[in-house]
């Protein structure tokens, strides 16, 4: 039945994927320029480094073109993710999960291989395609349909959600690419929290994860390239043990640390700070340009950067809340969590709190598979949170 009381013409094609239901009135305005304020705001300081590159004859820094390309790319995911009907996401959200995996299984196949990772797909189109970003969106679809009619009442229930999890996370520590695999429990934890489930039990399992990560490193079960990074962490909180392995195990640490601290609290000035000048920072465009933003915006534009971020993912979990049906609340939260955790790590790496991993800043870095993972993340979320799906399960009645 349509909304007017008569019977609504079944859709055929393409108008079974999208359809031009999206409520306007309820759509978050104000969270679409948000995002695209944190996007303008790292393509101006990705032109900043292009400059400085150009300045001062430096070849193989930041290609601003190709990333302007890549958003030109992944516009139009974001408006496909806009405009996906939920009900279709819903009824595929197996589909989703099985590709994602599909394409990790791949990987090690079919995958480019650099810095001795296989992390790549190349494409036809000089595009390499990075599945394990992808992923971590197909994670949040999938969670959400398996906790759609699920309560967590029952032991099945717990096992089906860590299989979900768990699988995915395997293939994307073997390629190898364990920050991002290791990204992936804070979503899932917080969509379990969503879905109703108990902080004792999430407690639980923290308190399991923490007992198998102490035996991965007590028996060597990661590489020895990772352990070294959790070593030299431990190892140079102080700044001498810093700065004596500064040319060594500590090199990427210690440059990004120094950018921080040399942005004072006004900062350098775009494009002039130790990191654009000197260019030592390792991969300053993408899992150090927190660092680089924190050197020329100071203090001051560091914060402003975080509290961007935590005002966008505090407003997509607020949107969440009012949604009456399930499934469109742990999508939507889920997408808000997915920009809260990359956040936190990514800057979590660059201040010295968390040992060193590479992580992408979502809509900010470089990077055509994140900026395409979460523009349709940001898609999916602003148009289903738009919508007004009808629901008759238990929580659509709560106070």
């Amino acid at each position: 039945m349509s909304r007017s009381g008569g019977f609504e013409p079944r859709r055929r094609g393409f108008a079974r994927l999208f359809a031009a239901d999206i409520e306007w009135a309820r759509f978050d305005w104000h969270l679409l320029t948000l995002a695209f304020l944190l996007c303008g705001t790292g393509v101006l300081a990705l032109h900043a480094m292009s400059e400085a590159d150009a300045r001062f004859d430096r070849a193989g820094g930041p290609d601003f073109e190709g990333h302007l390309q890549k958003l030109a790319l992944a516009l139009p995911f974001f408006l496909a993710g806009l405009h996906l009907r939920t009900g279709w996401l819903r009824r595929h959200a197996w589909w989703i999960g099985a590709g994602a995996l599909v394409l990790l299984a791949l990987v090690p196949i079919i995958g480019q291989e650099r810095n001795h990772a296989r992390r790549w797909i190349p494409l036809p189109i000089g595009f390499d395609l990075q599945p394990s970003e992808l992923a971590k969106v197909a994670l949040v679809v999938v969670l959400a349909r398996l906790l759609h009619r699920s309560r967590l009442d029952r032991a099945r229930d717990w096992f089906l959600a860590a299989a979900v999890v768990l699988v995915p996370m395997a293939l994307v520590a073997r390629q190898p690419d364990l920050g991002t695999a290791l990204c992936m429990l804070p979503i899932a934890l917080g969509v379990l929290y969503l879905a109703g489930a108990s902080a004792k039990r999430l407690g639980m399992l923290c308190a399991v994860g923490a007992l198998v990560a102490l035996c991965a490193v007590q028996f060597e079960w990661v590489r020895d390239y990772q352990l070294q990074r959790v070593r030299t962490w431990l190892g140079t909180v102080e700044a001498a043990p810093l700065i004596e392995a500064r040319n060594g195990a500590a090199f990427h640490v210690y440059h990004a640390r120094v950018a921080v601290g040399n942005g004072g609290l006004l900062g350098t000035g775009l494009g002039r700070g130790v990191a654009n000048v000197a260019g030592h920072l390792p991969e300053r465009d993408c899992d150090s340009i927190f660092a680089v933003l924190a050197e020329e915006g100071g203090w001051f534009g560091a914060t402003t950067l975080v509290v961007g971020y935590l005002l966008l993912s505090a407003g997509l979990l607020h949107a969440a809340s009012a949604q009456r049906e399930r499934f469109s609340r742990l999508v939507v939260g889920g997408v808000g969590l997915y920009f809260a955790a990359h956040l936190f790590i990514h800057a979590g790496v660059n201040l010295g709190l968390v040992p060193l991993t590479g992580l992408p800043l979502p809509l900010f870095s470089t990077g055509g598979s994140s900026l395409l993972a979460s523009f349709t993340a940001l898609g999916l979320a602003l148009g289903t949170s738009a919508r007004r799906e009808a629901s008759l399960d238990e929580d659509s009645f709560r106070d």
